[in-house]
């Protein structure tokens, strides 16, 4: 394998209306409409000249949300701000922002549908 291992990401959700508002107010973003046929596809903003990779959220019949073993990191400038806005946007902090030594600093969320998520921060 050449490169990063991860290219796409998805979490899935069962209300796609409070998933959109709860991602759109933590990382203060603007999701875009996905087409697609019988899944619902909100993606978040990418810059393919920029390091990182960009996913979506999604809506499938038989999918459910929660309960999976896959963590996302989503980039911050500092997560403890990020985090801060977690629980107004129907969220809750699993663990609060610490070090994971020269690597940074992240925090522990789950959204409003139950998935856990990482903040990650270098300072």
């Amino acid at each position: 394998m050449k490169g990063n291992a991860i290219c796409w990401f998805e979490i899935y959700v069962q209300d796609m209306e409070r998933a959109k508002c709860f991602y759109e107010a933590v990382l203060q973003t603007k999701l875009e409409k996905l087409e697609g046929p019988e899944i619902e596809m909100w993606s978040f903003p990418s810059d393919m000249e920029q390091y990182g990779t960009t996913g979506a959220l999604v809506k499938m019949d038989g999918f459910p949300s929660g309960d999976n073993s896959t963590l996302v990191y989503f980039a911050c400038d500092d997560c403890a701000v990020e985090a801060a806005r977690v629980k107004k946007a129907g969220g809750r902090i699993e663990r609060e922002k610490f070090s994971i030594g020269q690597y940074g600093f992240i925090a522990l969320a789950v959204d409003s549908e139950g998935n856990m998520i990482g903040l990650h921060s270098k300072q």
